[in-house]
C-alpha cells in the first residue's frame, strides 16, 4: 500500500484493519479565490446573498457569468459544490429583470425542481420561475407557457412538449436570452446524441421566432469540455475550467475486497462484494461519528448496505443510518436530505440519485461502492465531502469486475489524469433522421437549415422521401402523417417498442423495458428484480409488448444465454499495428438470439440448471472496432498449445470491461465476439442502433486500451480467471472456453514490436 500524507479518521489509521486498502492518495487543500460582483449584477440578488453568508463570488463564476452576459455561449466545468449555479444565475436574474426569458434544462425532474426551490427561496422580486415537466397539471402548463419568465424543464419534455407546440409558446421564445444546460457531462452516448439534436431544434425553433439565445452549460469538471459542448450545441462554445472556490483536502483511499472461500462459476474464486464491504465501512465510521454517504449502483443495493450497516450497529446507532433512492416521495427525499445535512442522519446508503446536483455537502466521508463510470463521476461523487478546516475521505470500493480491478491496481489511472471527454455521435442516422421528421413537423426543414443539422443532412432526408415520412416540396422538405413525429425518437432508449411488466397477482404495471433488452430480461422463466422485489416471469408476448410476472423468491438467479454472429459492412478506417495485427473500425451487422437461460445460485454464482427458449433473432446495425491477428502470430501461438478461441474469447470479455476506461460508457452498452476459425478475430462494438461513439473511441485509443486490458488480466491474482478478470457477467455461452494465460500470451502478441518476440 503506497500512501501520500494520509490524513485519516480512527480505525483507518490502523493499517491491520483494513489490508484491502491498495492505495491511499492525499488531495491538497485549496484555499479559494473570490473576487468582488461585476458592476452589472443585479442588486437586490446580491443583497439576498449576502444574506444567506455569500459576499463575494469566486472567481470562476465571475468569468462564465461575464462571458455569457457580453452573448458568449459558455460552459463552466467546475468541482462539485463550486457555485456553478451562481455562475448561470447571475445573467439570468439580469435578463429576466429586464424583460427577458431564461429556459433551464436538467436530465432530471428532481434536479429541476430543486433548482426551482432554490430560486423561490431567494425570494426575487418579479421573478416568476415555474417547472414545466410530465408532473405538471394542465391548467399549471398554460399559466407557464402565458407568464413564466424563468422556465425549468428537461430534453424529454423539450422533445414531446415545448418544440412540437412552439407557437403556443412565442411569447416566451421571442425573448429568451440564456439556455441553460445544467450537469451537461451526463449528455453522453445514445442519450447525449439525442439530447444534441433537441439542441439543434430549439436553435432553429428561436431563430424562426427572431431569437438567438446565449447557451450557459454547467457540468462536472470533464475531459475537452469546450469541445463536447461545442458537440453537443452545434456551436462554439468557450470553457471557464479553472476553479476558483475553495475545497477541503481529502484522502482518496483504493480498496480490493479480499477474495473468500466460495467459488462460483467453473469453480471460479468469489471476492466479498463491494456492498458488504462498503456496509462494513459505513458502520465503522458511524461508530466514530463521521457524516459518511455511500453511492451504491443500484436501489437494491442502496438498501442492502444500509440494511446490513444497521445489523452492524448498537440500536442508537442503527436508527442514524438508511437508505435513499429513486422511487421515494418527494416529502421522504426532503426529510432524509435535511437528516443528513443536520447531523441527525450520520450514515447514508444512496444510487446516484444525490449525485445529480442535489444540495448535499458538508459531509465527512464518502464510500464508492463500484466504479461509477467515469472519472468525472468519481470525483462529482466524493465532492461530497468535506466542511470546514477538516479534511476529508472518500473511499472507492472495487466490484468483481475488470476495470475496478485495474483501477485499485493502477492509481496512476485515476490520480493526475484528466478526466473523460463525453462521447456522442449527433449525425448517428437513426438519431438524427428522427429528428429531422420532428423538425420538419415543428415547420417545413429548406436548404437554410443545413448547417444546424450537420453536413449529413441531404443523405438524410432523401432516405426519408424515400421511406415516405417527409415529402420533398418547392418550399423545403414536410412531415406526411399526422401522428407524432416526436414519437419516433425515443431518447432515453435503446430503440424499439417498450415491452410493459404487469403482475400477475395484482393487474398493476410494473415498468417498461426496451424490447431490445426485453429477450434477456423478462425471457420467460427469468428472475426479475423490480426496487428490492424479486418476481418471476410466466410469460412473454412480443407482439402485445407484454411480460406477465409473478411475486416470487426462488434461491436462484438466471441468466440469459444467446449466440450472436456478426458481418462486416463497411471498413471505415484501419491501419496495421507493428506487430502485424490489422486494427479496423467500421459498420457491422450482429445478429443475436436468446436460446436459453442459466440458473445460478444467488450466494455462489454456482449453476444450478439450464433451460432452453425460442425466441426470435434481433438483428443491429451498428458500428465496431476489431482487430485481426496475422497468420504467422497464429502459427506461433499454436506451437505453444495456446487455445486460441478460449484466448481470444477472454481478450474479448477483459476488452469490453476495460473500454470505459477510455469512452463514457458502460460495459451493458457495448457487446463482443471473437472468433477462431479461419482468421483470430475480436470484435466489440456498439449496442446501440448506428453506433454511439464508443467502438470509435476505442479504435482511436486502441494501444491504451489493450495495454490496460492485458494488466488488468495479469493483476488479478486468480490463477484460471474470474469475474474479475476475464469472465462476464453477460455472456451468452456460459463463460467457456476461456483461458486466462491464453490470453495474457494473444495479447502480447498484439501489443508486440518486431524487436520484442
Amino acid at each position: 500500500m503506497r500512501r501520500s500524507e494520509p490524513v485519516l479518521p480512527g480505525v483507518w489509521r490502523d493499517e491491520t484493519r483494513y489490508p484491502q486498502v491498495t492505495h491511499v492518495e492525499h488531495v491538497a487543500r485549496h484555499d479559494g479565490v473570490s473576487e468582488r460582483w461585476p458592476e452589472w449584477a443585479p442588486p437586490h440578488l446580491v443583497e439576498r446573498l449576502a444574506a444567506r453568508g455569500i459576499t463575494e463570488p469566486w472567481s470562476h463564476q465571475v468569468a462564465a457569468a461575464d462571458l455569457a452576459r457580453s452573448g458568449r455561449d459558455v460552459i463552466i466545468a467546475t468541482g462539485t459544490a463550486s457555485g456553478k449555479s451562481l455562475a448561470f444565475l447571475m445573467p439570468a436574474v439580469e435578463a429576466v429583470d429586464s424583460g427577458g426569458t431564461v429556459l433551464y434544462l436538467s436530465p432530471t425532474k428532481a434536479l429541476s425542481r430543486d433548482q426551482l426551490r432554490a430560486i423561490e427561496e431567494l425570494g426575487l422580486p418579479g421573478m416568476r420561475a415555474a417547472v414545466y415537466d410530465g408532473d405538471t397539471p394542465p391548467e399549471e402548463r398554460s399559466w407557464v407557457r402565458e407568464h413564466g419568465d424563468y422556465v425549468l424543464t428537461n430534453p424529454d419534455m423539450l422533445h414531446h412538449g415545448l418544440l412540437p407546440r412552439h407557437e403556443g409558446w412565442r411569447r416566451f421564445l421571442r425573448r429568451l436570452r440564456y439556455v441553460i444546460v445544467d450537469e451537461a457531462h451526463l449528455y453522453r452516448g445514445v442519450f447525449g446524441s439525442h439530447v444534441a439534436q433537441i439542441l439543434r431544434r430549439l436553435r432553429r425553433v428561436c431563430a424562426r421566432h427572431r431569437a438567438e439565445p446565449v447557451f450557459v452549460l454547467a457540468s462536472a469538471t470533464s475531459g475537452s469540455p469546450g469541445e463536447s459542448a461545442t458537440r453537443l450545441t452545434g456551436i462554439p462554445v468557450t470553457a471557464v475550467t479553472e476553479d476558483g472556490s475553495p475545497r477541503p483536502g481529502m484522502s482518496v483511499a483504493l480498496v480490493e475486497p479480499e477474495l473468500t472461500d466460495l467459488t462460483g462459476e467453473h469453480g471460479a474464486p468469489v471476492r466479498r462484494t463491494a456492498p458488504s464491504q462498503a456496509a462494513e465501512m459505513l458502520a465503522d465510521l458511524v461508530r466514530q461519528g463521521v457524516r459518511t454517504l455511500v453511492f451504491v449502483r443500484s436501489r437494491q443495493g442502496a438498501e442492502l448496505v444500509s440494511l446490513t450497516a444497521q445489523r452492524m450497529l448498537e440500536p442508537d446507532l442503527a436508527r442514524r443510518v438508511a437508505a435513499y433512492r429513486g422511487g421515494y416521495t418527494p416529502s421522504e427525499r426532503r426529510r432524509l436530505e435535511e437528516a443528513l445535512r443536520s447531523g441527525e442522519l450520520l450514515g447514508l446508503a444512496s444510487t446516484n440519485a444525490l449525485e445529480l446536483g442535489v444540495d448535499i455537502t458538508g459531509l465527512d466521508a464518502v464510500i464508492i461502492a463500484g466504479w461509477p463510470g467515469t472519472r468525472a463521476s468519481l470525483w462529482q461523487q466524493a465532492g461530497r465531502a468535506g466542511r470546514g478546516d477538516e479534511d476529508a475521505l472518500a473511499v472507492f470500493v472495487a466490484r468483481d469486475d475488470p476495470l475496478d480491478t485495474y483501477l485499485v491496481h493502477h492509481p496512476e489511472a485515476i490520480f493526475g489524469q484528466s478526466v473523460e471527454t463525453a462521447v456522442l455521435d449527433p449525425e448517428n442516422p437513426h438519431i438524427l433522421g428522427p429528428h429531422l421528421c420532428a423538425a420538419a413537423q415543428e415547420f417545413p426543414i429548406t436548404e437554410s437549415d443545413f448547417g444546424v443539422f450537420g453536413p449529413t443532412i441531404e443523405e438524410r432526408l432523401a432516405e426519408l422521401v424515400e421511406r415516405k415520412l417527409l415529402r420533398k416540396r418547392p418550399r423545403g422538405w414536410f412531415w406526411t402523417s399526422n401522428e407524432r413525429a416526436s414519437d419516433l425518437a425515443d431518447i432515453r432508449g435503446s430503440g424499439g417498442s417498450p415491452v410493459q411488466i404487469v403482475d400477475v397477482s395484482t393487474g398493476g404495471l410494473l415498468g417498461e423495458i426496451d424490447e431490445a433488452a426485453a429477450h434477456g430480461t423478462v425471457h420467460p422463466g427469468a428472475v426479475y428484480l423490480h426496487q428490492g422485489d424479486t418476481y418471476l416471469v410466466d410469460g412473454l408476448d412480443l407482439d402485445e409488448g407484454v411480460a406477465l410476472v409473478h411475486p416470487a423468491e426462488p434461491p436462484y438467479g438466471t441468466w440469459a444465454r444467446d449466440t450472436t454472429d456478426i458481418t462486416v459492412r463497411s471498413v471505415i478506417r484501419e491501419e496495421e499495428w507493428p506487430s502485424g495485427i490489422t486494427l479496423r473500425f467500421g459498420e457491422v451487422e450482429v445478429t443475436r438470439q436468446v436460446i436459453g437461460y442459466l440458473k445460478r445460485d444467488v450466494r455462489t454464482g454456482s449453476v444450478l440448471g439450464e433451460q432452453s427458449l425460442d425466441l426470435p433473432a434481433r438483428t443491429l446495425h451498428t458500428r465496431a472496432v476489431w482487430w485481426t491477428l496475422p497468420p504467422e502470430a497464429e502459427q506461433r501461438l499454436r506451437k505453444e498449445e495456446v487455445g486460441l478461441l478460449g484466448a481470444a474469447h477472454a481478450a474479448e470479455h477483459a476488452a469490453i470491461g476495460m473500454l470505459p476506461l477510455l469512452a463514457t460508457c458502460d460495459r451493458w452498452d457495448i457487446g463482443g465476439v471473437s472468433t477462431a476459425t479461419g482468421r483470430v478475430e475480436v470484435y466489440v462494438y456498439d449496442g446501440h442502433e448506428g453506433g454511439a461513439g464508443f467502438a470509435e473511441r476505442g479504435y482511436a485509443a486502441a494501444r491504451e486500451w489493450l495495454t490496460a486490458t492485458r494488466a488488468a488480466i495479469a493483476d488479478c491474482e486468480c490463477e484460471e480467471g474470474c469475474p474479475s478478470c476475464i469472465q462476464s457477467p453477460k455472456c451468452g455461452n456460459g463463460n467457456e472456453p476461456l483461458s486466462k494465460s491464453g490470453a495474457l500470451r494473444l495479447l502480447d502478441e498484439v501489443l508486440a514490436t518486431p524487436s520484442c518476440r
